[in-house]
Formats: structure tokens, C-alpha cells, sequence
């Protein structure tokens, strides 16, 4: 993905657009802020709309097809108004952040495959231009960073990274896509599975974190993938909880359920979605064990751990 700032002109409007963030760094749920500077030539302009997206590479269904620019968040932010000749018009944003965008920024690394960029687009009649674009750089909240820190701890090690076309079942999914973190398993994990492929979709109450574990075909003989979800509050973040402890239990209750899935057990009934219909986290106000009774089958305990395992394949 190339990035780069708006064109001079829009054409024969003798238009010129400058986009500048005042920090290019920004977290998920939190306001990217910033200002897009117009300025006129000889004549007054007159401007439809300003509008602002943000744009990034998702891998579609058919992997073959290589990765492709996908705008996900789209926002009209000025409009309509005139730019009289020879002076200039300023307009100010804060752009809401998705609490599902993508994390660009994991343990400090910055890989390629999750450039993210914004565009600003300007409608001048009878043209709509389609400008350059200003990397942005998302870094994960403090619910996400403890997940990732822990697994840093425990010696995993980032292999790839991703965003997948598509929806997950059984999850309160917004965007078109997901992404996938995937980590080199260490020597402690190293027999039950090879690889942890992490996902996080995130909301304004906090994290469900769904861990796939793999085991290659090459070391096991047959391959397996099985599926595992926790929820976590973002007020846990806060708190002197012992995250690695935490992410360890995550893990050794994945492993129990990758080693049930992988002995051959097979439900006769197919399970398209999650056994244990996935919620959104609760409400702060609301007490955990009278959500619990009212969902049923709703996974949790005391703690920052905000559940158990779900679905399994």
C-alpha cells in the first residue's frame, strides 16, 4: 500500500487539499484528530462535501487472489460550502475510531501487512476526487496490549498478521473482515499444538479474544484446528491482575479442548455456530452472576478472565 498526502489541484478548480494529523497514532474506540486545509486560486470553489475514509489491505476468500484496498470506515465530515478565490478554509476532525479497527502496532513491531491508511476525499462539481493517503497507525488498548505482553512473556512469537474477508460465526461481528494474529507456539506449548492464531473483536465494554490452535500436518501425521473464546473487560486492564497466569489458564483450556476435538470425537448434530452463544460483554453496572443466570449457558468466573471456552471444530 502506498501512501502519500493529496494531489496539488483538483483539477481545473485550482483547488488545493493538505490533510495533517496531529498524531497519526490512535487506538481502537478512541478519535483520530486532524484538519484538511483548503485553499482557492482565481476563483471561488464551491465544495459538496469533505469526506474522510479509512482504507486498508484485507486477504479476500479466494487467497489466490492476493490481498486487496478495502475502505471499512467511511465518514462525511464538512459540506456543503464555498472556498472564496485566493483564500483558504480549514476544516477540523476528530474521526471515531471502529472499536473492531484493526491493530496496526503489535509489541512495538509494525508488520506490512497491516498498513492502514486514511483518505480524504473532496466533491467539487461536477468531479469527486479520490486523494492520496496518510498512514495512521493503530495501537492496541490496554485490555489488548496485556494479551499480547502475556504472550510475549510466555515466549510466543509473532509469525504472521492479517485481516481475513468475512464474518466468524456465532460472534457480534461489525466489519467485513477480522483479523488474524498468528504466533509461533514455545517449547512449553509445543506438544499439544504448533501454532495460535489470535483474534480479537473488541466493543465498547471490552475484549473477546478467540484463540485457534493448530498442529501441522507435517509434525502431527494429520493436521487439526480447533477454536476457543474468552472475554475480558477493558476495567481489568487497570488492575494489578497477574495477566500471564491469566493467558496461561486461556491457553491450557484451549489445549484441552484442541486434544478432545482431535481424538476423533464427532457430534452427529453439526454445529454451525457457538455452543455457548457469544454475548457481549456485560455491562459494568451489571453484576456478572445475574447475567450469568439469565444467559444460561454463559461462560465466566471471578476475575479478569471473562469466560470460558466456546465453540470448537
Amino acid at each position: 500500500m502506498a501512501f502519500g498526502g493529496m494531489p496539488p489541484g483538483l483539477g481545473a478548480t485550482g483547488l488545493s487539499v493538505n490533510t495533517v494529523l496531529t498524531n497519526p497514532s490512535t487506538r481502537p474506540g478512541l478519535r483520530l484528530p486532524g484538519r484538511v486545509v483548503l485553499t482557492a486560486g482565481s476563483a471561488d470553489v464551491p465544495v459538496e462535501q469533505v469526506v474522510l475514509g479509512l482504507v486498508t489491505q484485507v486477504e479476500p476468500d479466494d487467497l489466490a487472489a492476493g490481498r486487496v484496498l478495502m475502505e471499512f470506515h467511511r465518514v462525511t465530515v464538512a459540506g456543503p460550502f464555498v472556498v472564496p478565490a485566493g483564500q483558504r478554509r480549514a476544516v477540523a476532525f476528530a474521526l471515531a475510531m471502529p472499536w473492531e479497527t484493526p491493530i496496526t502496532v503489535i509489541n512495538g513491531l509494525r508488520p506490512l501487512t497491516l498498513r492502514m491508511g486514511l483518505r480524504t476525499e473532496v466533491g467539487v462539481d461536477p468531479m469527486f476526487d479520490q486523494g492520496g493517503m496518510l498512514p495512521v497507525y493503530v495501537h492496541p488498548l490496554p485490555a489488548q496490549e496485556r494479551i499480547f505482553s502475556a504472550l510475549a512473556a510466555l515466549e510466543f512469537r509473532l509469525r504472521q498478521a492479517g485481516l481475513q474477508s468475512g464474518r466468524l460465526p456465532g460472534v457480534a461481528q461489525t466489519l467485513p473482515f477480522h483479523q488474524k494474529i498468528g504466533f509461533w507456539a514455545p517449547p512449553l506449548y509445543a506438544g499439544p499444538f504448533s501454532e495460535l492464531e489470535v483474534t480479537l473483536l473488541t466493543n465498547r465494554y471490552g475484549v473477546e479474544a478467540i484463540f485457534g490452535l493448530d498442529r501441522r500436518a507435517a509434525m502431527a501425521g494429520a493436521g487439526h484446528y480447533s477454536l476457543s473464546r474468552f472475554l475480558v473487560r477493558h476495567t481489568s486492564a487497570s488492575g494489578g491482575d497477574d495477566w500471564v497466569n491469566l493467558i496461561d489458564g486461556w491457553l491450557r483450556q484451549a489445549i484441552n479442548r484442541h486434544a478432545y476435538a482431535a481424538s476423533g470425537y464427532r457430534n452427529p448434530t453439526p454445529i454451525v455456530e457457538s455452543a455457548h452463544v457469544t454475548h457481549p460483554p456485560e455491562d459494568p453496572q451489571e453484576s456478572h452472576s445475574a447475567k450469568a443466570a439469565e444467559q444460561g449457558t454463559a461462560g465466566g468466573g471471578a476475575g479478569i478472565g471473562g469466560g470460558g471456552g466456546g465453540d470448537g471444530t
